[in-house]
Order: C-alpha cells, then sequence, then structure tokens
C-alpha cells in the first residue's frame, strides 16, 4: 500500500484546527472582556449610590455625590450623574474598555421611600 499521497494531512488538520481555535478565541476574549467589564460597571454603580445615600442619610460624612464619584473612580469607573430625592441617591458610571463604553445606574435608600 502506498502512503506517499496521504504525507503531511495530518499537519494541514492540525493547522486547520489551530487557526479555528486562534478565530474563535479572538472573538470571545473580547466579548468576554466587555462583559467583566459591565459588571465592574454595576458594581461601581452599587457602590457609589450606596455611598450617597449614606451620606444623604447622615450615617457618613461628606457630600454625597462627592462621595459617590470618589467610590465610583475607586471601581474603576467615572460617575456620570448623581441625583437625591430625600436620602435616596440615584447614580449613573461610565467606563471605557477595548474603545467601548459601558454604563450601569444603581439606586440606594431607605426601603419602602416614596419620596
Amino acid at each position: 500500500m502506498d502512503r506517499g499521497d496521504e504525507r503531511g494531512a495530518a499537519t494541514v488538520v492540525a493547522v486547520g484546527l489551530v487557526g479555528a481555535i486562534v478565530l474563535v478565541a479572538s472573538v470571545f476574549v473580547p466579548a468576554l472582556g466587555a462583559f467583566v467589564m459591565s459588571q465592574r460597571a454595576a458594581n461601581a454603580a452599587d457602590a457609589a449610590a450606596l455611598a450617597a445615600a449614606d451620606a444623604s442619610a447622615g450615617i457618613v460624612t461628606g457630600v454625597p455625590c462627592e462621595r459617590a464619584a470618589d467610590l465610583a473612580s475607586r471601581n474603576g469607573a467615572m460617575l456620570a450623574s448623581c441625583t437625591l430625592d430625600g436620602p435616596v441617591a440615584d447614580v449613573s458610571v461610565h467606563a471605557d474598555v477595548l474603545g467601548f463604553t459601558v454604563s450601569a445606574r444603581a439606586r440606594a435608600g431607605p426601603p419602602g421611600w416614596e419620596g
């Protein structure tokens, strides 16, 4: 049996598989990075809203929206807006990842507050 015609076939298959794996990874890695960054932005928004609500209620000292900006910055985001309705804080933040902007919004305050 002559195997001269099949010589190198496994190399071609291996190169094809490696190419496919690299292609799939190049698509999914940035998408997963964006997902992680959106979760970080959501966490930053939550922390900022809680800090602003605590400052508004007098639990901690400071200006509510300044505390929110500080906490957002510490969590890798920038405060986009901060509004107060009594002891309730409503904030939105944004963060940049791979050239895209990810935004998140959070609200914090005492339960049942109607405003």
